[in-house]
């Protein structure tokens, strides 16, 4: 995530956290050069002004140029004050003490409103809820259509009136989620190229109407400042209650999530991260600092191993582990549950020290691809040869490299990485099962 940024703040960081004293020069040129990242990112220009002063002033302060690490003591206080920048804490959504909660999505055309609005309901949904969604965009051709199959492919309800006034579409989805027991009203309105007067009346009368408890407005992350212009100007006719912010998982440089709310005192409240509907999540200011200066975030990566993994499963392999009988069965299961969580570059973005390091993720990406060869591979063998792998001898494994369409190369490279993996794990459980005792977290 804004990996070009992320380096940039990391190496202007880097040279303080490795003295041992610091002056108001070092900080000044260090701060010269988060000052050029986040102009360079497309932060807005009064933003980045602000927060270099309020970073500077606290810097330079007694406190810290006397402490023992005073380096780590600013990288600290940038990521306060980045925290700070982009909202403080996870602004959540508000639940309306008269159910339905109706949450009305506005944005420009091709924001990606339609999807995230099918991405927010199967949020709610895995949350507990009973969303219910209305098509009330009835001039972009086929929109009505993309939320309908969007909603059988994901199981969610879908309400449409055809191309009626788009206020009366509102009202009968209002009256229909009621009539249901829904529990949140998701309104997937219309949208243009550019913020026009039609527009903004037709979203004003639908607000005045269903009086909405949020709304909130759906920005590409990859316009950059432009996201913060089209922000202020619905912000200033509809009064939005919060921002989610899509295609964060593209070449966007950073500048829509650390303006936005500063520019506009609306928060960020949820983000999308790619093109699956599981790929959204709520937005937090301070674990997304924290992974823009390389400290990764853990909390965030546990959320998802949680929801994602397959806790028996765990407990089997767990045991299968003890007993010395890990097969590639086990292995290729193993695979499955890592590739639920995400893909393997924001899996390990996650992480401390590796988040935001562009080199190091295109090596990841590489990997991403060799465990596709890998599965290939095991996919390739029969249930006999995944059960005992030392059946396979030359013909058998001849066989598997032209079924998977990898080379007998691969295919011996991933039986020798396995064999060594079964003996690491039979050393492992000889000693007394101290490794798993003390490492069943690592299991899901």
């Amino acid at each position: 995530m804004f990996p070009a940024l992320s380096e940039k703040l990391q190496s202007a960081l880097r040279n303080l956290r490795s003295k041992g004293k610091l002056t108001e020069k070092d900080v000044t040129a260090a701060l010269r050069e988060v000052r050029l990242a986040l102009l360079d990112a497309d932060v807005n220009y009064k933003v980045v002004k602000d927060f270099i002063n309020k970073v500077k002033e606290r810097s330079i302060g007694e406190e810290v140029m006397k402490s023992l690490t005073p380096g780590q003591q600013v990288v600290k206080i940038v990521n306060e004050e980045m925290t700070q920048l982009m909202g403080g804490f996870n602004d959540k959504l508000k639940i309306s003490s008269k159910l339905p909660t109706v949450v009305m999505l506005v944005g420009l055309q091709g924001s990606g409103k339609t999807t995230t609005a099918v991405k927010l309901a199967k949020y709610l949904q895995k949350n507990g809820h009973t969303p219910l969604i209305a098509a009330c965009d009835i001039y972009r051709p086929a929109a009505i259509k993309q939320l309908e199959v969007l909603g059988r492919e994901n199981e969610l309800p879908i309400f449409s009136m055809g191309e009626q006034e788009p206020v009366n579409i509102a009202k009968g989805a209002l009256k229909e989620a009621r009539k249901k027991g829904a529990d949140f009203l998701l309104l997937d309105t219309a949208g243009r190229l550019h913020v026009d007067e039609q527009l903004m009346e037709e979203l004003a009368n639908i607000k005045r109407h269903i009086q909405p408890t949020e709304i909130l407005l759906v920005v590409d992350a990859m316009t950059g400042q432009d996201a913060v212009n089209v922000a202020e100007s619905f912000h200033q006719q509809l009064t939005l209650t919060g921002v989610i912010l899509t295609k964060l998982d593209g070449d966007s440089r950073g500048g829509a999530a650390l303006s936005v709310k500063a520019v506009t005192g609306c928060p960020i409240k949820f983000v999308g991260l790619g093109e699956k509907v599981t790929a959204f999540e709520p937005f937090h200011p301070d674990r997304m600092a924290s992974r823009i200066l390389g400290m990764g975030d853990i909390l965030s990566l546990i959320e998802k191993a949680e929801a994602s993994l397959d806790k028996e499963k765990g407990r089997e392999l767990e045991k299968k582990l003890r007993n010395e009988q890990f097969t590639f069965e086990d292995f290729l299961d193993q695979l499955q549950q890592i590739k639920k969580i995400g893909p393997l570059e924001q899996i390990m973005e996650m992480l401390p020290g590796v988040g935001g390091v562009s080199k190091q993720l295109k090596k990841l990406s590489v990997d991403e691809k060799q465990l596709v060869h890998v599965e290939a591979i095991i996919n390739s063998m029969t249930k006999e040869e995944r059960l005992k792998p030392e059946i396979i001898n030359s013909s058998r494994r001849k066989r598997i490299a032209r079924g998977s369409g990898t080379s007998v190369q691969n295919v011996n490279q991933l039986l020798k990485q396995f064999g060594q993996m079964k003996k690491m794990f039979k050393q492992m459980s000889r000693n007394k099962g101290k490794f798993l005792r003390g490492r069943r977290g690592f299991f899901p």
